[in-house]
């Protein structure tokens, strides 16, 4: 996951295939939301990732609680991966890599304001049964989490990171503008971006989309020269 670039919202096809011809690793797409509206049917999504064989790198963005629910809908839709942002204890978490040990778990660690405590306790509960932790944002004015385009304090997200021997996919009101200042303030494994790549209709915008996929390039790079090393 080194330097893997998710893109979340997929619309249709077409932005499908345009996310991916500008570089993105990993592609989201949320269902069973509290809060935002969906951006396409799950009938429309499970099409589409087996039309354009993406099942590897889609991954289910989801604010399910259940084990059984989790595992029919990826199912259903065809994920290799699946985002939980809801509030799932660690023992669903545990019946849901024993009922699908396939699946490439990736959990939400929400931040408020600059509290560590309540998403460092969260990831060393779910540890032993992810792949990767995601740190997103919480709005206090929608009541959201994830998808806000707020930024949160990175340096929680950096202490997070070095808490954990798992990778950290930073997300939260990223853009091509301040991709490259996250990644140096948070050393994460990844990044994630969504409503910062979209214009005022809520499509991928192909000028942002290239703008930030390369912004993100650099950091990554930059970020593995040796400490002294010539720019």
């Amino acid at each position: 996951m080194k330097g893997w670039i998710q893109v979340a919202g997929i619309r249709d096809a077409a932005e499908a295939r345009l996310c991916r011809e500008a570089g993105a690793d990993l592609l989201g797409f949320p269902f069973r939301l509290p809060v935002h509206r969906e951006d396409l049917s799950e009938a429309a999504a499970a099409g589409l990732i087996a039309e354009l064989g993406l099942g590897s790198r889609a991954v289910l963005i989801t604010y399910l609680e259940r084990a059984e629910a989790i595992a029919e809908l990826a199912d259903f839709l065809g994920t290799g991966w699946v985002q939980l942002h809801g509030a799932i204890s660690p023992a669903e978490l545990r019946a849901l890599r024993a009922r699908r040990p396939q699946l490439r778990l990736i959990r939400s660690l929400v931040i408020r304001g600059g509290d560590a405590a309540g998403p460092l306790a969260t990831l060393q509960a779910c540890e032993p049964w992810v792949n990767a932790f995601l740190t997103d944002s919480h709005d206090p004015l929608s009541g959201a989490d994830g998808a806000t385009g707020r930024v949160h304090d990175w340096s929680v997200s950096r202490q997070l990171r070095a808490a954990t021997t798992r990778p950290l996919i930073l997300a939260g009101g990223l853009r091509p503008a301040n991709v490259a200042a996250a990644i140096r303030a948070v050393g994460p494994a990844a990044v994630d971006a969504h409503t910062g790549l979209e214009d005022a209709s809520g499509a991928k915008d192909p000028a942002r989309l290239a703008a930030f996929v390369a912004a993100a390039r650099r950091a990554f790079r930059k970020q593995d020269e040796p400490s002294g090393s010539a720019n």
